[in-house]
């Protein structure tokens, strides 16, 4: 693991890393190639299509036409169906570790569960374990809840925020699944900036912070989420919800004209004057095939308290 430090030179030592999930045995990347990616979810296999894979295939086409449904995109740039090509049901469940979830095939093509984000779960896990205090941890566009249950499972009280009732209900039945039914868990239904500028006037803080904002997107009123134009004020208002003596910042970004550097510089002015560490990259997925390609799925910039050269 490489880690960096505010206040180091970005010319020379902002060295971007790339993180992927090993060791899944309910998931795998079977292949990715001409816009689209075959994967497994337990015994079911699907295709949805990926702009990035722009390669051509690594398995043969008998590979790609044992599958049990596929994402079938709109010619416009949003929508589109699941086709069904072999029984599967409307809803299954995988685990990771110990977190069980539903995934369920509706109007989009995700699923439920963004696998690549299984890094981040882990590394979430390792900065709560080594802190020495309570932690309470804000999720804000917190989707299905796997990064809030995650938290949750290892002793943090987490705050989850997302501005879809749907998703605050999936969540809340994974956390079912996952026996964390018990946890410390708040789930809200609420627009992120509007919730975080409340909890500023109210002076709560949080030891750690989770957020994937999406690229656009709309709260629970209507109000629209830009993630150029609003990024830069959520993360003002966040560093005054931030606890003086936090644990960990971790901030995704899917689908943007951005890069590790973007994000870095926006985490770094968040975290001015605390120390610790700042590392940024990409998350991926790996190809199962003898060609173990590497997919990139979307930037990450995570800052941690642990001092420079500490092992977690």
């Amino acid at each position: 693991m490489i880690y960096f430090h505010p206040k180091m030179n970005a010319k020379t030592d902002l060295e971007p890393q790339l993180l992927y999930p090993q060791s899944w045995s309910e998931y795998e990347l079977l292949d990715c190639g001409n816009g689209y990616r075959l994967e497994r979810f337990g015994v079911f296999r699907v295709i949805r299509p990926d702009a990035e894979a722009i390669w051509a295939p690594a398995l043969p086409e008998r590979e790609w036409k044992a599958i049990h449904a596929r994402y079938i995109p709109a010619p416009e740039e949003n929508g589109g169906h699941w086709e069904k090509i072999k029984p599967i049901p409307e809803r299954w469940q995988i685990h990771y570790k110990d977190l069980r979830f539903w995934l369920q095939m509706g109007g989009s093509k995700h699923l439920g569960v963004f696998p690549e984000q299984a890094v981040q779960w882990d590394w979430i896990q390792e900065q709560i374990k080594a802190f020495a205090k309570p932690v309470r941890v804000l999720n804000l566009f917190g989707y299905t809840g796997l990064s809030t249950l995650a938290a949750a499972s290892i002793g943090a009280s987490v705050t989850h925020v997302d501005a879809s009732r749907k998703a605050i209900t999936w969540a809340r039945e994974n956390q079912i699944l996952s026996g964390l039914e018990n946890k410390p868990v708040r789930w809200l239904i609420d627009d992120a900036l509007k919730f975080v500028q409340r909890e500023a006037r109210r002076g709560v803080t949080y030891e750690g912070m989770i957020l994937d904002p999406p690229k656009f997107g709309r709260g629970p009123k209507g109000e629209v989420w830009e993630f150029y134009k609003l990024l830069p004020e959520l993360l003002q208002v966040c560093q005054a919800v931030l606890s003086p003596q936090p644990c960990f910042v971790v901030l995704t970004a899917y689908a943007v004209k951005a890069s590790p550097i973007t994000m870095y510089y926006a985490i770094e002015d968040m975290l001015k004057g605390k120390g610790g560490h700042i590392e940024v990259g990409e998350v991926a997925l790996k190809e199962s095939n003898p060609r173990g390609r590497l997919l990139a799925t979307a930037l990450f910039a995570r800052w941690t308290y642990q001092k420079r050269g500490e092992e977690l």
